[in-house]
């Protein structure tokens, strides 16, 4: 049996505002937005998904995005941090060099140079 992800889903109290968010970070289109409960943001070659919850789990997200920018990390880290995320941390490791940052909602997500 061969299996591929279909879409990366995140519980928000904000659906239709957290998936712009991600929408517009990452160049995507929001659709089929159905009343704000499921809200689908398609991206070149992935499908991001964010669902309204009465109440997101608490604490560090279990699964979080690794994205990679051909842009300078400093200046990609800034732009996150400008258009309201917040800085988790910064790290590097063996010459390897990533910034953790979260969103609106508080989920983890890290950022590193491509390659």
């Amino acid at each position: 049996m061969a299996l591929s992800i279909g879409m990366i889903t995140t519980d928000t109290t904000d659906a239709l505002g957290l998936a712009t968010w991600w929408a517009e970070r990452l160049g995507g289109t929001v659709s089929d937005d159905n009343d704000g409960w499921f809200v689908l943001v398609h991206l070149p070659d992935r499908v991001l998904a964010f669902q309204k919850v009465p109440d997101p789990t608490p604490g560090k997200n279990r699964v979080h995005l690794d994205l990679t920018t051909d842009a300078e990390l400093d200046a990609t880290r800034d732009a996150f941090l400008a258009a309201g995320a917040t800085l988790v941390g910064e790290r590097e490791e063996s010459g390897f060099r990533w910034v953790t940052l979260a969103d609106p909602d508080g989920n983890q997500f890290c950022v590193a140079p491509g390659e």
